[in-house]
């Protein structure tokens, strides 16, 4: 059966998460960096023109106390002001500069102006001196201009006027924004690097596995095995699938040696019947005899193709583990979406500290729904790998049933969000036991997928109820229930058989009420019972015997 191209890959997925965690967290660090450099440089220039603004203040102090009720000694007391704005000249940053006299009534008078050798004289601002109190950066002339007064106690002798030159603040903008870029660019580069060289370890052994089903499908060569690789998972679904070629080819065996024997029995048959045409009755007997052997045969035949449909448990795993995957594959891509609002925000200088914190918030979250179904789906191809025996080697633990529920269906929120069914769940928060979690956490996922695929398939809302109690016997009880379409009357006795499915053809692997089963019985030593009818819904009843949590 051909399937359609998927639209992504587990080396692209990878790639892309690795890039955009990087990206993100490079463009964070880079953001906060370059806020914090930028206020610096600012401050400590506008707390030098401030204090240049102050100094000029109070050496002209001294000269505006002085009596100029005269002209002569207006004059004097202004070539005493110049001779102080002269001083400027070591300053080359300092473009302008004006010193005014206050007037008990009226606008102050001008009375010493500086301009430098390389500026322009300036009109007078200080018609405007409310504005410039405070040293303020104008951006568009490139400049900082501040207004001082001259106090004496509390008179106000006059004004200082400063405009100071921005240019080197304004570079070191250019030049910090630039090598921030450059340092962005280069850790990028060496990310996507990284992440190519680790994806490669990653989808080799895939790869080969790939190439060698290929080959045992066109050749039908069962006897091929495949060697283990560096990654743990991969070798427990390599072990699982060595183990399904093993069976196949025994089964394969037996039916060629029946079918060898049928063909000497029949050679046999013939000689017998020409040998013996006198004694008819009791060659017609044996024949009856050997036609019953035929039949057993035959049937036997019928039950190994029968049995050869365990090849279909392929298939099985690939549909098993593709939930996990496509969990963490939406998380990604809700990232990305994200990321790309985030940055949009910031090209359109409208990006607010509480988009940046909401979206460190999400992306720790998809990150973290990234990471827990990474891990289930390792445990699922382990699970697999022991059908018919205990499907967890995971060692008893304590936890607490309320939050390892609500895990489980964090991790299913993006399947659950597309829906408008409602999940209530009818646990003390306090209830702490010891169990194996991961056999559990898989129970609870199979059961809610269950619910959603086959159950709800037609309902727009349904509702699922999950209550769990701790008996008498110290065992915890869980029922689990929903209002869905319900299970057929012609397999609800078989629901817990391997490959039993009412979506067959469509996807449904057939292995889903089997795994609970083992998982309950063999992982958990519990058991399971159902009640379920046509139209209203099943209910499932879990009882595991657990042990209680150390205070």
């Amino acid at each position: 059966m051909s399937l359609s191209p998927a639209r992504f890959s587990i080396k692209n997925t990878l790639l892309w998460l690795v890039i955009t965690v990087a990206a993100g967290a490079i463009l964070v660090a880079t953001l906060i960096t370059n806020y914090l450099q930028h206020e610096e440089v600012k401050r400590q220039l506008l707390s030098e023109v401030h204090s240049l603004a102050s100094m000029l203040a109070s050496t002209s102090q001294p000269v505006l106390l002085t009596d100029a009720s005269d002209f002569e000694a207006k004059v004097l007391q202004n070539e005493h002001l110049a001779q102080i704005l002269s001083g400027l000249e070591s300053f080359p940053t300092v473009l302008n500069a004006h010193i005014y006299s206050a007037r008990q009534s009226g606008t102050p008078e001008l009375r010493a102006p500086y301009t430098n050798s390389a500026a322009t004289p300036v009109s007078s601002k200080i018609n405007e001196m409310a504005r410039y109190f405070t040293a303020r950066i104008n951006e568009k002339e490139n400049v900082v201009e501040i207004i001082r007064p001259i106090n004496q106690n509390d008179t106000t002798l006059g004004y200082v006027y400063l405009r100071v030159s921005a240019a080197s603040y304004l570079d070191f903008v250019a030049n910090i924004l630039m090598l921030q870029g450059a340092t962005f660019i280069l850790i990028l580069l060496i990310a996507i690097m990284v992440a190519f060289k680790y994806s490669q370890m990653l989808i080799s052994p895939i790869q080969g596995i790939v190439i060698l089903l290929q080959k045992v499908g066109r050749t039908r060569d069962y006897s091929i095995r495949f060697t283990q690789s560096h990654i743990r998972e991969y070798n427990l679904m390599l072990d699982a699938i060595n183990l399904l070629l093993s069976r196949v080819e025994e089964y394969v065996e037996k039916q060629q040696l029946a079918e060898r024997q049928h063909r000497e029995l029949n050679s046999r048959l013939e000689e017998e019947v020409s040998q013996r045409t006198v004694a008819l009755k009791s060659a017609n007997s044996e024949l009856i005899s050997t036609l019953e052997k035929l039949h057993q045969f035959q049937h036997q035949i019928v039950e190994n193709e029968k049995m050869a449909s365990l090849g279909d448990m392929v298939a099985g795993v690939a549909h098993e583990v593709n939930t996990p995957i496509g969990l963490g594959i939406t998380a990604s891509t809700m990232m990305l979406d994200r990321l790309a609002v985030i940055d949009q925000q910031f090209k359109d200088k409208t990006l607010k500290a509480s988009s940046m914190q909401k979206f460190i918030s999400e992306s720790r979250e998809n990150l973290n729904i990234i990471y827990r179904n990474l891990d289930r789906a390792a445990q699922l191809i382990s699970s697999f790998k022991q059908v018919a025996v205990d499907q967890s080697s995971e060692e008893p633990r304590d936890i607490n049933v309320q939050q390892l529920i609500d895990e489980t269906l964090m991790s299913l929120q993006p399947r659950l969000k597309k829906v408008n069914h409602v999940i209530n769940i009818d646990c003390a928060p306090t209830l702490n036991v010891t169990c194996k979690a991961g056999p559990l956490n898989q129970i609870l996922i199979n059961l809610v997928m269950n619910s959603l695929i086959h159950a709800f398939e037609n309902i727009e809302v349904g509702h699922i109820d999950i209550t769990v109690r701790l008996t008498d016997e110290q065992k915890l009880k869980i029922i689990y229930s929903d209002d869905g379409s319900g299970i057929p009357n012609n397999i609800k006795n078989r629901i817990f058989d391997p490959f039993v499915t009412t979506k067959r053809g469509q996807g449904g692997s057939g292995l889903g009420m089997h795994l609970v089963f083992n998982l309950v019985t063999q992982a958990l030593n519990g058991n399971i019972t159902l009640k379920s009818e046509k139209g209203n819904g099943v209910e499932f009843t879990v009882i595991i015997p657990v042990g209680l949590k150390k205070q």
